[in-house]
C-alpha cells in the first residue's frame, strides 16, 4: 500500500476526530443554565445494565402533537415505592444498608466473609448470605431461581436484565502478572519502542485494574479459549434476557472478548490520529472552534501535508476521492467511514503520524501472525453476540471501560451501531460524565448517526474509575482525563442528557439509558420530558439502577409508565463474592453521603405497623 492510500486509509478510520453539522439540523448544544446541582456529592458510575421495550418511532420530527398531561412522580410516596416488598425484605435493606456504614466490616469484609465460611461451614453460610448481602444484591443462583423475582418485579413495572455476576478471584499478584502478559506485545518484550505513549502503556503498579474500583467487574485475559467461554456466557445471558421478557437487554465488556493489547494500540492510534487532525486544525487557524465546526479546507490540507513531506505533490489529487469525499471542498473526519474489514490486516491500521518527521511510523516493531488472529478473533466475537442479540430480539450494552481502553472500545461500538441499528436500536454505546471530553464525543458520535441515517444508542453514567484514573495519571505523569469535582462531573451529565433529549425531540431516531440512582438527575430529566411533551409511552428514554439500591427511584418509574429496569446479577453463592464485596463498598460511600433511602424504608415500616400491616404481603 502506498503512503497517500495508507494516509487515506489510516484517516478513515477514525471519524470521532470531527463532525460537521448537517444542512438544516443547526441547534443550540448549550445545556440549561439551571443548577444541576445533585443530593448525593458521589460519583455513581454504576454498572448498570439496564431494559426497556422497543417501540419504533418515525425517524422524522413528529408533527405538532396534541397538549399532554405533565407527567409527574412522587419520589417520597413510600406506599407506592415499596409496595412490592414485604416487611421482611425491608428490614433486611435497613440492615444491609446499616452495615454497610461500618467502615471495618467494609474494609475487611473479603476476610470476614472468609473467616465465617471457615467458623459456621459453608452451608451456615451460605444459607446467611441469602439472609443478607446476597440475598439483597443478586436474584439468585441461575436462570429457575432467579424468575419469581423477575416476574414480581415486572407486576410492578420494573424490567430486568440478567447478568452472570461469577467473577474470578485473584491475588493482586497473579491479576498484575496477567495483565502484563496480556498488554504487552512480543515486539515490545523483544525491543522496547520508545515512542508510544505512556498512557496507552502497560505499567506493573496498574495491572491489577479492580484496584479503587467499586462499580464495574474486572476481566483479566488469560487465553484465547477462556475469551471463547465468556463469549459462551454472554450468549447465554443474551438468550436468558430475550426469555425473560419481550424486549431484554445484555451488557458486554470488550476486555472479555479478547486480549486487551489490541484496546490499548488501537487507542493510541486513534488518539494519535486525533493529535494529527487538531495539528492541521490548528495550522489552518482553527484550534478554537468548537470539534462540530472544524473543517480543513481541502486545498490548505494538500498544501500543508506537502511541506512535510508526506506523500508525492503528484499524488495527493488521488488521496482524497469517493462519491462524496471532498465535495465540498473541506475535510472531517467523519467522512471516512471505513474502519475494518474481513480483508484488511490488522496491522496496517497500527500506523502513525510522526509530527517531527511527517512521516507514517509503525506503532510497533513487530506484530506477528498470532497477534493478528488475536485481534481478528476479538472482532469475530464482538459480531457473534450482535448477531445473537439480533435473533433473540435482545439489545446490547457496550460497558464503558478504562480511558486507555475507551477510544478503540467506543470505535468498535460506533461499528456495530452502523452495522446493526439500521432498523431499531440494537447497540448502545457508554459514555462516562465524569471525563472532560464526554460532551464532544457524545455530539460526535451523534452527528455520525445523523449522516449515515442509523438509529442511536447510548447509556449516560457518571463513571465507575475515577479514583484509578486518577490516581494513574498522577503516577505516569500525563494529563488526568477527569473533571475536576463533582459539580463539574454533574454539569456535564445533564449538558449530555439534555442534549441527546433536545437530538430525541428533534429526531425519533436517538435512544438514551439515564443510568444514575441520584434523584436530582432523574427530576430534572423529567422535567425536561415534560417541557418537550415527550411520553414515556414512546421507549426513548429509559432509566436503569442496581438491584437492591433505590427502589424509592424505580418503582415509583416503573409504575407511573416509564421503561426503567433493574440490573439483576445472578450465580452461586461462593463465586459471586467478589462482586458483594464492591456492592457493599459503594454502599458505604452511597449510604454515608445520603440518610434519604433509609429514612423512607423506617417510614414505610412505621407506616405499615401503625396501619396494621405487620404481615404484609405484595399482591400482584
Amino acid at each position: 500500500m502506498s503512503y497517500p492510500k495508507l494516509v487515506a486509509a489510516l484517516l478513515r478510520s477514525n471519524p470521532r476526530n470531527v463532525a460537521r453539522v448537517s444542512p438544516g439540523r443547526c441547534r443550540t448544544t448549550a445545556a440549561s443554565p439551571k443548577s444541576l446541582d445533585g443530593k448525593h456529592r458521589r460519583i455513581d458510575g454504576c454498572p448498570v445494565v439496564e431494559a426497556a421495550p422497543v417501540e419504533l418511532i418515525s425517524g422524522t420530527r413528529r408533527a405538532e402533537s396534541p397538549p399532554r398531561s405533565a407527567v409527574h412522580v412522587d419520589f417520597d410516596n413510600t406506599e407506592e415505592a415499596y409496595r412490592s416488598k414485604g416487611n421482611i425484605e425491608l428490614l433486611r435493606s435497613l440492615l444491609v444498608f446499616n452495615l454497610c456504614t461500618i467502615d471495618v466490616l467494609v474494609e475487611k469484609n473479603k476476610e470476614l466473609m472468609d473467616l465465617t465460611k471457615k467458623v459456621l461451614g459453608r452451608w451456615v453460610f451460605e444459607k446467611l448470605m441469602k439472609m443478607t448481602f446476597y440475598g439483597q444484591f443478586v436474584a439468585g443462583e441461575d436462570h429457575n431461581s432467579i424468575k419469581p423475582l423477575i416476574q414480581k418485579n415486572q407486576a410492578f413495572g420494573v424490567g430486568a436484565v440478567l447478568d452472570y455476576s461469577v467473577e474470578e478471584d485473584l491475588t493482586q499478584e497473579e491479576a498484575e502478572k496477567k495483565e502484563m502478559d496480556a498488554c504487552v506485545s512480543e515486539g515490545e518484550k523483544e525491543s522496547p519502542v520508545d515512542h508510544r505513549e505512556k498512557k496507552y502503556k502497560a505499567h506493573r503498579q496498574f495491572g491489577d485494574r479492580r484496584g479503587g474500583v467499586t462499580g464495574a467487574r474486572t476481566y483479566f485475559y488469560a487465553d484465547e479459549s477462556k475469551c471463547d467461554k465468556q463469549m459462551e456466557t454472554f450468549i447465554n445471558c443474551i438468550r436468558a434476557s430475550g426469555g425473560a421478557s419481550t424486549d431484554g437487554f445484555s451488557a458486554i465488556k470488550m476486555t472479555a472478548l479478547g486480549r486487551p493489547q489490541f484496546l490499548l494500540q488501537f487507542s493510541e492510534v486513534l488518539v494519535k490520529w486525533r493529535q494529527f487532525f487538531n495539528f492541521l486544525s490548528a495550522q489552518q487557524g482553527k484550534s478554537d472552534m468548537t470539534v462540530l465546526d472544524q473543517k480543513l479546507e481541502l486545498e490548505h490540507l494538500k498544501e500543508s501535508l506537502a511541506a512535510m513531506g508526506v506523500g508525492a505533490v503528484d499524488d495527493k489529487e488521488n488521496w482524497f476521492t469517493g462519491e462524496k469525499l471532498g465535495l465540498s471542498g473541506t475535510i472531517d473526519l467523519l467522512d471516512w467511514n471505513s474502519l475494518i474489514d474481513d480483508t484488511t490486516k490488522i496491522s496496517n491500521l497500527l500506523m502513525v503520524p510522526n509530527l517531527q518527521t511527517g512521516h507514517l511510523e509503525p506503532l510497533l516493531n513487530k506484530f506477528t501472525a498470532e497477534e493478528e488472529r488475536q485481534m481478528k478473533r476479538m472482532l469475530q466475537r464482538v459480531d457473534v453476540l450482535a448477531k445473537h442479540a439480533v435473533e433473540n430480539g435482545v439489545r446490547l450494552m457496550v460497558d464503558a471501560e478504562q480511558t486507555y481502553f475507551q477510544p478503540a472500545i467506543s470505535r468498535l461500538a460506533l461499528e456495530m451501531q452502523r452495522k446493526f441499528n439500521r432498523e431499531k436500536p440494537i447497540i448502545f454505546n457508554t459514555y462516562q460524565c465524569y471525563l472532560k471530553e464526554a460532551y464532544d464525543n457524545v455530539i460526535v458520535d451523534v452527528e455520525l448517526s445523523r449522516r449515515e441515517g442509523w438509529y442511536f444508542g447510548a447509556k449516560l453514567v457518571r463513571g465507575a474509575y475515577m479514583y484509578q484514573e486518577r490516581n494513574r495519571a498522577t503516577e505516569i505523569g500525563y494529563e488526568d482525563p477527569i473533571n475536576p469535582d463533582y459539580e463539574a462531573t454533574n454539569r456535564m451529565y445533564h449538558k449530555c442528557l439534555e442534549y441527546m433529549l433536545e437530538e430525541i425531540d428533534h429526531s425519533r431516531k436517538a435512544n438514551i439509558m439515564v443510568a444514575t440512582h441520584n434523584e436530582e438527575t432523574v427530576k430534572f430529566t423529567l422535567e425536561k420530558m415534560n417541557e418537550m411533551r415527550l411520553s414515556p409511552a414512546e421507549n426513548k428514554v429509559y432509566f436503569g439502577q442496581l438491584l437492591g439500591m433505590c427502589d424509592q427511584i424505580s418503582f415509583p418509574l416503573g409504575q407511573a409508565g416509564f421503561p426503567v429496569y433493574k440490573y439483576v446479577p445472578y450465580g452461586p453463592v461462593n463465586e459471586v463474592i467478589p462482586y458483594l464485596s464492591r456492592r457493599a463498598q459503594e454502599n458505604r460511600g452511597f449510604m454515608k453521603g445520603s440518610q434519604r433511602e433509609r429514612s423512607l424504608l423506617w417510614k414505610e415500616l412505621r407506616r405499615r405497623v401503625l396501619g396494621g400491616q405487620i404481615f404484609y404481603t405484595p399482591a400482584y
